[in-house]
Protein backbone atom coordinates (compact mmCIF):
# COMPACT_ATOMS: atom_id res chain seq x y z
CA UNK A 1 0.00 0.00 0.00
CA UNK A 2 1.45 3.51 -0.87
CA UNK A 3 2.63 5.52 2.01
CA UNK A 4 -0.09 8.02 1.47
CA UNK A 5 -3.33 5.91 1.91
CA UNK A 6 -2.03 4.16 5.27
CA UNK A 7 -2.31 7.81 6.48
CA UNK A 8 -5.70 7.78 4.47
CA UNK A 9 -6.88 4.50 6.04
CA UNK A 10 -5.83 5.95 9.80
CA UNK A 11 -8.20 9.40 9.10
CA UNK A 12 -10.78 6.99 8.00
CA UNK A 13 -10.57 4.25 10.96
CA UNK A 14 -9.27 6.42 13.67
CA UNK A 15 -10.11 10.17 12.68
CA UNK A 16 -10.77 11.69 15.87
CA UNK A 17 -8.44 9.86 17.48
CA UNK A 18 -4.58 11.22 18.73
CA UNK A 19 -2.18 11.13 15.79
CA UNK A 20 0.81 13.05 17.03
CA UNK A 21 1.11 15.30 20.29
CA UNK A 22 4.32 17.60 20.23
CA UNK A 23 5.78 18.26 23.66
CA UNK A 24 7.95 21.85 24.15
CA UNK A 25 8.57 21.80 28.13
CA UNK A 26 11.15 25.12 27.26
CA UNK A 27 7.81 27.22 25.62
CA UNK A 28 5.08 25.13 28.44
CA UNK A 29 3.56 24.35 24.97
CA UNK A 30 1.92 21.01 24.00
CA UNK A 31 -0.05 20.13 21.00
CA UNK A 32 -2.27 17.58 19.71
CA UNK A 33 -3.05 16.58 16.24
CA UNK A 34 -5.84 13.73 15.25
CA UNK A 35 -5.29 11.28 12.21
CA UNK A 36 -8.57 13.25 11.08
CA UNK A 37 -6.62 16.56 11.31
CA UNK A 38 -3.12 14.77 10.04
CA UNK A 39 -4.55 13.97 6.92
CA UNK A 40 -6.72 16.81 5.96
CA UNK A 41 -3.57 19.33 6.61
CA UNK A 42 -1.74 16.51 4.44
CA UNK A 43 -4.06 17.27 1.23
CA UNK A 44 -4.40 21.01 1.60
CA UNK A 45 -0.66 20.90 1.50
CA UNK A 46 -0.52 18.78 -1.55
CA UNK A 47 -3.36 20.86 -3.03
CA UNK A 48 -1.34 24.05 -2.60
CA UNK A 49 1.93 22.67 -3.93
CA UNK A 50 -0.13 21.68 -7.38
CA UNK A 51 -1.87 25.02 -7.30
CA UNK A 52 1.46 26.44 -7.07
CA UNK A 53 2.78 24.60 -10.31
CA UNK A 54 4.38 21.79 -8.34
CA UNK A 55 4.08 18.73 -10.72
CA UNK A 56 4.57 14.89 -10.06
CA UNK A 57 8.12 14.20 -10.07
CA UNK A 58 9.74 17.33 -8.84
CA UNK A 59 11.56 18.08 -6.07
CA UNK A 60 10.30 19.76 -2.81
CA UNK A 61 12.77 20.81 0.01
CA UNK A 62 11.57 20.62 3.66
CA UNK A 63 14.22 22.63 6.07
CA UNK A 64 12.85 22.17 9.28
CA UNK A 65 13.21 21.30 13.11
CA UNK A 66 10.99 18.96 14.34
CA UNK A 67 7.39 20.12 15.10
CA UNK A 68 4.18 18.81 14.81
CA UNK A 69 3.50 20.61 11.24
CA UNK A 70 6.77 18.82 9.79
CA UNK A 71 5.14 14.92 8.94
CA UNK A 72 1.89 16.87 7.62
CA UNK A 73 3.93 18.54 5.27
CA UNK A 74 6.44 15.95 4.17
CA UNK A 75 3.09 13.85 3.64
CA UNK A 76 1.95 16.49 1.63
CA UNK A 77 4.74 16.44 -0.26
CA UNK A 78 4.60 12.43 -1.38
CA UNK A 79 0.93 13.27 -2.30
CA UNK A 80 1.15 15.96 -4.49
CA UNK A 81 3.46 13.32 -6.49
CA UNK A 82 6.66 15.04 -5.74
CA UNK A 83 10.18 14.18 -3.79
CA UNK A 84 10.45 15.11 -0.61
CA UNK A 85 14.10 16.41 -0.09
CA UNK A 86 14.58 16.59 3.98
CA UNK A 87 17.29 18.50 5.06
CA UNK A 88 20.36 18.34 7.91
CA UNK A 89 19.47 20.77 9.84
CA UNK A 90 22.99 21.20 10.32
CA UNK A 91 23.25 22.05 6.96
CA UNK A 92 25.27 25.49 5.81
CA UNK A 93 24.37 28.01 3.41
CA UNK A 94 26.71 26.23 1.09
CA UNK A 95 25.30 22.90 1.32
CA UNK A 96 22.13 23.69 1.08
CA UNK A 97 22.75 25.20 -2.27
CA UNK A 98 24.45 22.10 -3.25
CA UNK A 99 21.70 19.99 -2.22
CA UNK A 100 19.16 22.65 -3.79
CA UNK A 101 21.32 22.37 -7.07
CA UNK A 102 21.88 19.04 -7.62
CA UNK A 103 18.02 18.33 -6.51
CA UNK A 104 16.89 21.02 -9.16
CA UNK A 105 13.91 21.67 -6.39
CA UNK A 106 10.95 23.29 -7.37
CA UNK A 107 9.73 24.48 -3.73
CA UNK A 108 11.74 25.08 -0.61
CA UNK A 109 9.51 24.86 3.09
CA UNK A 110 11.78 26.01 6.05
CA UNK A 111 11.18 26.96 9.26
CA UNK A 112 12.50 29.95 10.99
CA UNK A 113 15.74 28.95 12.32
CA UNK A 114 16.92 28.57 8.77
CA UNK A 115 16.61 32.19 7.90
CA UNK A 116 19.84 33.44 7.62
CA UNK A 117 21.36 30.29 5.89
CA UNK A 118 18.54 30.68 3.29
CA UNK A 119 18.84 34.44 2.68
CA UNK A 120 22.68 33.70 1.96
CA UNK A 121 21.55 30.98 -0.40
CA UNK A 122 19.11 32.42 -2.28
CA UNK A 123 20.80 34.04 -5.00
CA UNK A 124 22.20 30.57 -5.85
CA UNK A 125 19.25 28.66 -5.72
CA UNK A 126 16.86 31.15 -7.46
CA UNK A 127 16.67 29.21 -10.87
CA UNK A 128 15.15 26.34 -9.78
CA UNK A 129 13.10 27.55 -6.41
CA UNK A 130 10.13 29.44 -7.85
CA UNK A 131 8.46 28.72 -4.31
CA UNK A 132 9.67 29.91 -0.58
CA UNK A 133 7.24 28.79 2.17
CA UNK A 134 7.98 29.90 5.60
CA UNK A 135 6.77 27.56 8.71
CA UNK A 136 7.13 30.38 11.55
CA UNK A 137 6.54 33.26 13.28
CA UNK A 138 4.26 35.76 10.95
CA UNK A 139 6.33 38.38 11.93
CA UNK A 140 9.48 36.82 10.41
CA UNK A 141 8.06 35.88 7.02
CA UNK A 142 10.76 36.72 4.65
CA UNK A 143 9.89 39.19 1.76
CA UNK A 144 10.03 36.42 -0.48
CA UNK A 145 8.15 33.83 0.94
CA UNK A 146 4.91 33.03 1.76
CA UNK A 147 3.49 32.35 5.42
CA UNK A 148 2.44 28.87 5.49
CA UNK A 149 -0.97 29.57 6.59
CA UNK A 150 -1.61 31.97 3.96
CA UNK A 151 -0.25 29.27 1.74
CA UNK A 152 -2.73 26.93 2.39
CA UNK A 153 -5.51 29.10 2.12
CA UNK A 154 -8.13 28.14 -0.21
CA UNK A 155 -6.28 24.93 -0.78
CA UNK A 156 -9.19 22.11 0.11
CA UNK A 157 -8.66 19.13 2.23
CA UNK A 158 -9.92 16.51 -0.35
CA UNK A 159 -6.95 14.23 -1.74
CA UNK A 160 -5.43 14.95 -5.19
CA UNK A 161 -6.67 13.20 -7.76
CA UNK A 162 -2.99 11.94 -8.35
CA UNK A 163 -2.08 8.22 -8.81
CA UNK A 164 0.92 7.02 -7.50
CA UNK A 165 2.66 3.93 -7.66
CA UNK A 166 4.94 2.18 -5.36
CA UNK A 167 7.57 2.30 -7.80
CA UNK A 168 7.25 6.13 -8.32
CA UNK A 169 9.90 8.59 -6.17
CA UNK A 170 9.30 9.44 -2.92
CA UNK A 171 12.39 10.59 -1.26
CA UNK A 172 15.49 12.12 -2.03
CA UNK A 173 17.56 11.80 1.29
CA UNK A 174 21.15 13.67 1.50
CA UNK A 175 24.07 11.70 3.82
CA UNK A 176 25.29 13.39 6.56
CA UNK A 177 28.68 14.84 5.17
CA UNK A 178 30.62 13.54 7.52
CA UNK A 179 32.79 11.68 4.89
CA UNK A 180 32.67 14.15 2.15
CA UNK A 181 30.22 16.25 0.38
CA UNK A 182 26.46 14.99 0.76
CA UNK A 183 25.25 12.51 -1.68
CA UNK A 184 21.07 12.17 -2.68
CA UNK A 185 19.82 8.84 -1.88
CA UNK A 186 16.85 8.33 -4.31
CA UNK A 187 13.95 6.24 -2.68
CA UNK A 188 10.33 5.12 -4.14
CA UNK A 189 7.05 4.52 -2.57
CA UNK A 190 8.26 1.13 -2.58
CA UNK A 191 11.33 1.67 -0.05
CA UNK A 192 8.95 3.81 2.66
CA UNK A 193 6.10 1.06 2.61
CA UNK A 194 8.65 -1.78 2.83
CA UNK A 195 10.19 0.37 6.26
CA UNK A 196 6.67 0.31 7.37
CA UNK A 197 6.56 -3.64 7.37
CA UNK A 198 10.30 -3.92 8.93
CA UNK A 199 9.90 -2.31 11.86
CA UNK A 200 6.73 -3.37 12.57
CA UNK A 201 7.44 -7.07 12.16
CA UNK A 202 10.56 -6.39 14.78
CA UNK A 203 9.06 -4.38 17.67
CA UNK A 204 5.54 -5.30 17.43
CA UNK A 205 3.39 -2.47 17.72
CA UNK A 206 -0.15 -2.14 18.17
CA UNK A 207 -3.11 0.13 17.95
CA UNK A 208 -2.46 0.69 21.69
CA UNK A 209 1.82 1.69 21.49
CA UNK A 210 2.61 5.54 22.10
CA UNK A 211 6.27 6.19 19.87
CA UNK A 212 8.55 8.93 21.32
CA UNK A 213 10.49 10.79 18.91
CA UNK A 214 13.39 12.70 19.81
CA UNK A 215 16.22 12.00 17.17
CA UNK A 216 15.68 14.66 14.14
CA UNK A 217 12.76 13.65 11.19
CA UNK A 218 14.71 14.97 8.18
CA UNK A 219 17.01 11.73 9.33
CA UNK A 220 15.65 8.35 8.28
CA UNK A 221 16.29 6.61 11.20
CA UNK A 222 13.76 8.32 13.71
CA UNK A 223 11.07 8.88 10.55
CA UNK A 224 11.18 4.73 9.59
CA UNK A 225 10.64 3.89 13.51
CA UNK A 226 7.75 5.98 13.75
CA UNK A 227 6.31 4.07 10.50
CA UNK A 228 5.80 1.02 12.69
CA UNK A 229 3.31 2.95 14.79
CA UNK A 230 2.19 4.29 11.40
CA UNK A 231 0.91 1.47 9.70
CA UNK A 232 -0.90 0.63 12.70
CA UNK A 233 -2.91 3.46 13.53
CA UNK A 234 -0.80 4.03 16.84
CA UNK A 235 0.57 7.64 18.38
CA UNK A 236 3.48 9.46 18.56
CA UNK A 237 4.45 11.94 20.31
CA UNK A 238 7.48 14.55 18.94
CA UNK A 239 9.57 15.93 22.54
CA UNK A 240 11.26 18.90 21.95
CA UNK A 241 13.98 18.71 24.25
CA UNK A 242 16.88 15.87 25.37
CA UNK A 243 17.47 16.29 29.12
CA UNK A 244 16.62 12.72 31.14
CA UNK A 245 13.94 14.86 33.13
CA UNK A 246 12.52 15.78 29.78
CA UNK A 247 12.44 12.39 28.66
CA UNK A 248 11.01 10.96 31.81
CA UNK A 249 8.36 13.40 32.10
CA UNK A 250 7.06 12.73 28.71
CA UNK A 251 7.50 9.08 29.21
CA UNK A 252 5.31 9.42 32.03
CA UNK A 253 2.55 11.93 31.08
CA UNK A 254 1.97 10.43 27.81
CA UNK A 255 1.92 6.77 28.72
CA UNK A 256 4.85 6.52 26.35
CA UNK A 257 5.30 2.38 25.55
CA UNK A 258 8.29 3.04 23.13
CA UNK A 259 11.23 4.93 22.84
CA UNK A 260 14.42 5.11 20.70
CA UNK A 261 17.48 6.77 21.87
CA UNK A 262 20.63 7.52 21.45
CA UNK A 263 24.17 6.31 22.86
CA UNK A 264 24.21 9.98 24.78
CA UNK A 265 21.01 10.43 25.85
CA UNK A 266 20.94 6.99 27.59
CA UNK A 267 24.00 7.88 28.86
CA UNK A 268 22.61 10.83 30.43
CA UNK A 269 19.88 8.94 32.24
CA UNK A 270 21.41 6.63 33.48
CA UNK A 271 24.11 9.09 34.73
CA UNK A 272 21.50 11.13 36.12
CA UNK A 273 19.98 8.21 38.30
CA UNK A 274 23.53 7.69 39.64
CA UNK A 275 23.91 11.08 40.72
CA UNK A 276 20.53 10.59 42.31
CA UNK A 277 19.08 13.82 40.38
CA UNK A 278 16.62 11.63 38.72
CA UNK A 279 14.20 9.74 40.91
CA UNK A 280 12.52 7.12 39.27
CA UNK A 281 9.66 6.98 41.66
CA UNK A 282 8.71 10.19 41.03
CA UNK A 283 7.48 9.13 37.06
CA UNK A 284 5.34 6.58 35.67
CA UNK A 285 7.27 4.27 33.82
CA UNK A 286 5.51 0.65 34.17
CA UNK A 287 4.08 0.97 30.36
CA UNK A 288 7.11 1.52 28.92
CA UNK A 289 7.60 -1.63 27.02
CA UNK A 290 10.98 -1.36 24.75
CA UNK A 291 14.24 0.72 24.70
CA UNK A 292 16.35 0.50 21.45
CA UNK A 293 19.33 2.26 20.26
CA UNK A 294 20.45 2.55 17.14
CA UNK A 295 22.61 5.20 14.39
CA UNK A 296 25.83 3.53 16.08
CA UNK A 297 27.59 1.02 17.99
CA UNK A 298 26.57 0.31 21.37
CA UNK A 299 28.52 -0.16 24.38
CA UNK A 300 27.35 -3.25 26.13
CA UNK A 301 28.13 -1.89 29.40
CA UNK A 302 25.36 0.71 28.74
CA UNK A 303 22.99 -2.26 28.37
CA UNK A 304 24.00 -3.81 31.08
CA UNK A 305 23.48 -0.58 33.65
CA UNK A 306 20.38 0.48 31.79
CA UNK A 307 18.72 -3.18 32.53
CA UNK A 308 20.01 -3.17 35.90
CA UNK A 309 17.48 -0.01 36.07
CA UNK A 310 14.71 -0.79 33.81
CA UNK A 311 14.60 -5.08 34.12
CA UNK A 312 11.31 -5.42 32.69
CA UNK A 313 12.51 -3.49 29.09
CA UNK A 314 12.42 -4.97 25.76
CA UNK A 315 15.80 -3.71 24.44
CA UNK A 316 16.64 -3.74 20.82
CA UNK A 317 19.59 -2.45 18.52
CA UNK A 318 19.00 -1.88 15.06
CA UNK A 319 21.93 -1.29 12.47
CA UNK A 320 20.77 0.49 9.02
CA UNK A 321 21.65 2.83 6.74
CA UNK A 322 20.06 5.83 4.69
CA UNK A 323 21.17 3.54 1.61
CA UNK A 324 18.91 0.80 2.94
CA UNK A 325 16.28 3.39 3.92
CA UNK A 326 17.00 3.54 7.67
CA UNK A 327 17.25 1.51 10.48
CA UNK A 328 16.62 -2.89 10.13
CA UNK A 329 18.61 -4.46 7.49
CA UNK A 330 20.08 -6.50 10.58
CA UNK A 331 18.32 -5.98 13.81
CA UNK A 332 18.99 -7.75 17.07
CA UNK A 333 15.61 -9.04 18.61
CA UNK A 334 14.16 -8.56 21.68
CA UNK A 335 14.55 -12.37 22.46
CA UNK A 336 18.22 -11.61 22.23
CA UNK A 337 19.20 -10.06 25.17
CA UNK A 338 22.18 -12.90 25.27
CA UNK A 339 23.88 -11.17 22.45
CA UNK A 340 24.25 -7.70 23.57
CA UNK A 341 26.80 -6.45 21.59
CA UNK A 342 26.44 -7.79 18.32
CA UNK A 343 23.87 -5.66 15.84
CA UNK A 344 21.91 -9.17 15.23
CA UNK A 345 20.99 -11.18 12.46
CA UNK A 346 19.17 -10.48 9.24
CA UNK A 347 15.71 -8.47 9.52
CA UNK A 348 12.72 -9.05 7.67
CA UNK A 349 13.35 -9.87 4.10
CA UNK A 350 17.14 -8.87 3.97
CA UNK A 351 20.34 -10.81 3.16
CA UNK A 352 23.75 -10.12 4.52
CA UNK A 353 26.82 -11.19 3.80
CA UNK A 354 30.61 -10.39 4.77
CA UNK A 355 33.34 -10.43 2.10
CA UNK A 356 37.07 -10.05 2.04
CA UNK A 357 38.72 -7.22 -0.49
CA UNK A 358 38.06 -9.64 -3.36
CA UNK A 359 34.37 -10.05 -2.61
CA UNK A 360 34.69 -13.56 -1.46
CA UNK A 361 33.26 -14.82 1.79
CA UNK A 362 34.88 -14.75 4.64
CA UNK A 363 34.36 -17.69 7.15
CA UNK A 364 33.16 -16.93 10.58
CA UNK A 365 34.59 -15.16 13.07
CA UNK A 366 36.90 -13.18 10.41
CA UNK A 367 36.66 -9.73 9.67
CA UNK A 368 35.64 -8.30 6.57
CA UNK A 369 32.89 -6.05 5.08
CA UNK A 370 29.29 -5.98 5.65
CA UNK A 371 26.70 -6.37 2.51
CA UNK A 372 23.22 -5.92 2.70
CA UNK A 373 20.47 -7.10 0.27
CA UNK A 374 16.46 -6.21 0.37
CA UNK A 375 13.95 -4.40 -0.70
CA UNK A 376 15.16 -1.77 1.20
CA UNK A 377 18.19 -1.07 -0.67
CA UNK A 378 18.00 2.64 -2.58
CA UNK A 379 17.49 3.65 -6.32
CA UNK A 380 20.76 4.55 -6.36
CA UNK A 381 22.84 8.29 -5.58
CA UNK A 382 20.66 10.68 -7.53
CA UNK A 383 22.54 12.17 -10.59
CA UNK A 384 25.45 10.41 -9.42
CA UNK A 385 25.73 6.82 -11.15
CA UNK A 386 29.86 6.42 -10.35
CA UNK A 387 29.34 6.62 -6.63
CA UNK A 388 26.29 4.57 -7.32
CA UNK A 389 28.15 1.57 -9.34
CA UNK A 390 30.71 2.35 -6.42
CA UNK A 391 28.64 0.89 -4.08
CA UNK A 392 25.88 -1.13 -5.91
CA UNK A 393 27.02 -4.60 -7.34
CA UNK A 394 24.40 -7.19 -8.04
CA UNK A 395 21.76 -6.41 -5.96
CA UNK A 396 24.30 -5.77 -3.08
CA UNK A 397 24.86 -2.70 -1.12
CA UNK A 398 28.35 -2.18 0.32
CA UNK A 399 28.35 -0.73 3.60
CA UNK A 400 32.01 0.27 4.27
CA UNK A 401 31.42 -1.30 7.58
CA UNK A 402 33.69 -4.20 8.71
CA UNK A 403 31.97 -7.25 10.78
CA UNK A 404 32.05 -10.49 11.61
CA UNK A 405 29.81 -13.28 11.87
CA UNK A 406 29.68 -15.48 14.61
CA UNK A 407 28.70 -19.38 14.88
CA UNK A 408 25.33 -18.52 16.12
CA UNK A 409 24.70 -16.46 12.62
CA UNK A 410 25.04 -12.95 14.57
CA UNK A 411 26.32 -10.14 12.90
CA UNK A 412 29.44 -7.75 15.23
CA UNK A 413 29.72 -4.61 13.60
CA UNK A 414 33.87 -3.72 14.16
CA UNK A 415 34.30 -0.50 12.55
CA UNK A 416 34.05 1.67 9.27
CA UNK A 417 36.38 0.86 7.26
CA UNK A 418 37.57 4.16 6.79
CA UNK A 419 38.04 4.65 10.67
CA UNK A 420 40.49 1.18 10.99
CA UNK A 421 44.01 2.04 12.53
CA UNK A 422 46.71 0.06 11.43
CA UNK A 423 49.45 0.33 13.72
CA UNK A 424 52.97 -1.55 13.21
CA UNK A 425 51.02 -3.32 10.33
CA UNK A 426 48.44 -4.25 12.75
CA UNK A 427 45.08 -3.81 12.24
CA UNK A 428 43.23 -1.91 15.53
CA UNK A 429 39.43 -1.14 15.17
CA UNK A 430 38.28 1.89 17.42
CA UNK A 431 34.87 0.61 18.25
CA UNK A 432 36.75 -2.25 19.91
CA UNK A 433 38.80 0.37 22.42
CA UNK A 434 36.29 3.16 22.43
CA UNK A 435 33.55 0.28 24.27
CA UNK A 436 35.77 -0.84 26.27
CA UNK A 437 37.03 2.83 27.60
CA UNK A 438 33.13 2.51 28.32
CA UNK A 439 33.13 0.50 30.75
CA UNK A 440 35.28 2.42 33.13
CA UNK A 441 32.40 3.93 35.82
CA UNK A 442 33.64 7.70 35.50
CA UNK A 443 33.67 8.04 31.45
CA UNK A 444 30.95 9.19 29.86
CA UNK A 445 32.00 9.26 26.63
CA UNK A 446 34.95 8.01 24.27
CA UNK A 447 36.38 8.32 21.02
CA UNK A 448 39.15 6.66 19.33
CA UNK A 449 41.27 7.92 16.51
CA UNK A 450 44.31 6.82 14.66
CA UNK A 451 47.08 9.71 14.85
CA UNK A 452 50.41 9.82 12.55
CA UNK A 453 53.46 8.45 14.00
CA UNK A 454 56.92 8.43 12.07
CA UNK A 455 57.27 4.55 13.36
CA UNK A 456 54.47 2.72 13.60
CA UNK A 457 52.30 5.22 10.62
CA UNK A 458 49.70 5.69 13.28
CA UNK A 459 49.43 5.37 16.84
CA UNK A 460 45.94 5.12 18.93
CA UNK A 461 44.82 8.04 20.27
CA UNK A 462 41.63 8.29 22.72
CA UNK A 463 39.10 11.63 23.50
CA UNK A 464 37.99 11.04 26.54
CA UNK A 465 35.02 13.18 28.70
CA UNK A 466 34.08 12.51 32.06
CA UNK A 467 30.76 12.12 33.82
CA UNK A 468 29.71 15.63 35.00
CA UNK A 469 31.35 15.41 38.80
CA UNK A 470 33.94 13.20 37.95
CA UNK A 471 37.83 13.66 37.48
CA UNK A 472 39.83 11.89 35.88
CA UNK A 473 43.92 11.57 35.49
CA UNK A 474 45.96 9.80 32.26
CA UNK A 475 48.00 8.07 34.10
CA UNK A 476 44.49 6.03 36.04
CA UNK A 477 43.18 5.43 32.00
CA UNK A 478 46.58 4.11 30.99
CA UNK A 479 46.39 1.88 34.01
CA UNK A 480 42.92 1.25 33.09
CA UNK A 481 43.69 0.22 29.66
CA UNK A 482 46.72 -2.35 30.66
CA UNK A 483 43.38 -4.90 30.52
CA UNK A 484 44.04 -4.20 26.37
CA UNK A 485 46.42 -6.05 24.31
CA UNK A 486 49.71 -3.68 24.13
CA UNK A 487 48.72 -2.88 20.70
CA UNK A 488 45.75 -1.93 21.08
CA UNK A 489 46.16 0.57 24.28
CA UNK A 490 45.86 4.30 23.10
CA UNK A 491 49.57 5.94 23.47
CA UNK A 492 47.83 9.52 23.50
CA UNK A 493 44.60 10.87 25.84
CA UNK A 494 42.94 13.71 25.13
CA UNK A 495 40.30 14.85 27.98
CA UNK A 496 37.73 16.72 25.19
CA UNK A 497 34.03 16.39 24.58
CA UNK A 498 33.69 14.06 22.09
CA UNK A 499 31.35 15.36 18.98
CA UNK A 500 28.17 13.48 17.76
CA UNK A 501 26.15 14.52 14.48
CA UNK A 502 21.98 14.83 15.12
CA UNK A 503 21.75 10.71 14.95
CA UNK A 504 24.51 10.31 18.04
CA UNK A 505 27.38 9.19 15.76
CA UNK A 506 30.99 10.28 16.35
CA UNK A 507 32.59 12.70 13.84
CA UNK A 508 35.78 10.66 13.60
CA UNK A 509 36.99 13.62 11.32
CA UNK A 510 36.37 16.43 13.49
CA UNK A 511 38.40 14.40 15.91
CA UNK A 512 41.23 13.50 13.63
CA UNK A 513 41.45 17.71 12.30
CA UNK A 514 42.00 18.71 16.12
CA UNK A 515 43.73 16.27 17.34
CA UNK A 516 46.18 14.03 14.38
CA UNK A 517 48.65 16.98 15.11
CA UNK A 518 48.85 17.70 18.73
Amino acid sequence: MVITEILARNARVYGDEIALIEREPAARKRTEMTWREFYDLSNQTANALRRQGVQKGDRVVQLMMNCIEWLPIYFGILRAGAVAVPLNFRFQAADITRCIRLSEARALIFGEEFIDRIDESKTGIDQWVDTYIFVGPPSKTPCYADLYKDFLKQAGVDAPDIDISLYDGAGLYFTSGTTGKPKGVYLTHRHLEFACYVENRHHNQTHSDNFLCIPPLYHTGAKMHWFGNLIVGARAVILKGVSPEVILEAVSEEGVTIVWLLVPWAHDILVAIENCTLDLRNYHLDQWRLMHIGAQPVPPSLVQKWKAYFPNHEYDTNYGLTEATGPGCVHLGVDNFHKIGSIGIPGFDWECRIVDENGSHVSNGKPGELLVKGPGVMVGYYQNPDATNAVLKDGWLHTGDVARKDEAGFIWLIDRKKDVIITGGENIFPVEVENFLMTHDDILDAGVIGVPDARLGEIVAAVIAAKPGRTLGEEEIRRFCEALPKYKRPRRFFFDDVPRNPTGKIEKPKLRAKYSRS
